[in-house]
């Protein structure tokens, strides 16, 4: 249930309604609008009476929620979630591109990387530091030492960084250092971890799993949401299907019915949707004019030796070519390219 209050509701009487929700062994969200503050319900395994709630006052109406996802639907929450990243708002009308190497590698190529970055218009920095790979013999990051290196790079650029936690070991480590903590494919179930970024106040970026529904995607936000971090934005970045030509199946499709039942911000990975370098473009501008809130893409100094990813990370020129038509088709798809502040 989501229970409506007055855009006229003092702050006692919105606690009124939450103590309320707590006395019958539920747990109560505040979530505060541009207008008004709505109040959702978790917890319960059937509906709620609306009685319970008629000597509280203040309330304009009260709502049921159909869907199992509740903290993230719209049907909670009808207007845009604005998550504030170090200042930069990802969201609403803003279209944000982060764009970086699959992994940092040494202090030359990120910093390289970086500049390339900035100049093209991207507001984040993109890098793994810890690098959960398919096989134990790959690299697998720079650890501390590539957030140190990403840390480096957002002081000289100011651009934000996103960086993979792989997890809850290094959870703090990696929170010292990032703007925005990524939760890769491989950890979109992994519930402990979720739980404990959720139990932080930094934003999260949340890549859909390899092999999950939209579903499943809303329900591993929802952990987040519901243990009390509501800066959550979302990443669709293909799945796997029986397709063996590419890398990975770009759920184009997946971002519309997102942008329908959830009020996230929702953004595409089209290097890990295709992984092939040359077709990573056309997927970026296909989600562009869709109406995604923004773009993470792989870029690197020298593709062909990247130490992960290099098949579909973009050469700088190709970027700096991939921006300029993403210039184009942002204000086609009602959006606003976002800018670093000044």
């Amino acid at each position: 249930m989501l229970i409506v209050m007055k855009p006229t509701a003092t702050e006692a009487e919105i606690q009124q309604v939450v103590d309320r929700i707590e006395e019958m062994g539920f747990r109560g969200h505040k979530l505060p609008g541009r207008q008004l503050t709505a109040i959702g319900i978790t917890g319960n395994k059937g509906p709620v009476p609306a009685e319970r709630f008629e000597s509280c006052t203040g309330i304009a109406e009260t709502i049921s929620v159909t869907q199992p996802f509740k903290l993230t639907s719209r049907q909670m929450q009808a207007e845009d979630t604005i998550v504030d990243v170090g200042g930069i708002l990802v969201g609403g009308h803003l279209f944000h591109v982060m764009a970086g190497p699959c992994s940092v590698e040494n202090e030359e190529q990120i910093l390289r990387s970086a500049d390339a970055a900035r100049s093209a218009g991207a507001t984040f920095l993109r890098g793994g530091a810890f690098k959960p790979r398919t096989s134990p013999y790959e690299f697998q990051g720079l650890k501390e030492e590539g957030l140190q290196l990403l840390a480096k790079a957002r002081e000289r650029t100011g651009l934000k960084v996103v960086t993979e936690v792989k997890d809850t070991e290094t959870l703090p480590m990696v929170a010292a250092y990032a703007d925005l903590l990524q939760i890769g494919a491989r950890n979109m179930q992994n519930f402990s971890l979720l739980e404990a970024v959720g139990r932080l106040q930094k934003p999260v970026l949340l890549k859909r799993g390899m092999a999950a529904t939209i579903k499943e995607f809303l329900m591993a936000a929802e952990y987040v949401f519901s243990t009390g971090n509501q800066n959550v934005i979302l990443c669709e970045r293909g799945i796997r299907t029986f397709e063996t030509m590419t890398r990975n199946t770009l759920d184009l499709g997946a971002v519309a019915v997102l942008k329908e039942m959830t009020h996230l911000p929702v953004i595409v990975d089209p290097s890990h949707g295709i992984g092939i370098r040359r077709h990573v473009p056309a997927l970026a501008r296909a989600a562009t004019a869709l109406g995604c809130d923004g773009l993470i893409i792989e870029a690197h100094p020298d593709p062909d030796r990247a130490l992960s990813d290099g098949a579909q990370s973009l050469t700088f020129e190709m970027l700096d070519h991939l921006m300029a038509d993403i210039r184009k088709l942002v204000p086609i798809a009602g959006r606003v390219l976002g800018t670093l502040p000044s």
